[in-house]
């Protein structure tokens, strides 16, 4: 079950993407799933779909 304020969903990744996220994940002391929230925020905020601050960040 998705934390309150949050939306689950289902995500199909190659085996050697979701490998390198594991490892990524594991050398900065978190979860996949919050790697991948990381992750998706930066490349947001990059294309400047999400400003700075938005959407939990730090």
């Amino acid at each position: 079950m998705a934390s309150p304020g949050k939306r689950a969903f289902l995500i199909r990744v190659k085996p050697e993407v979701l490998d390198a996220v594991e490892r990524l994940a594991a050398d900065e002391l978190r979860s996949v799933n919050a790697q991948v929230e990381v992750l998706l925020r930066e490349a947001l905020t990059k294309r400047g779909r999400l400003k700075k601050g938005e959407g939990g960040g730090k």
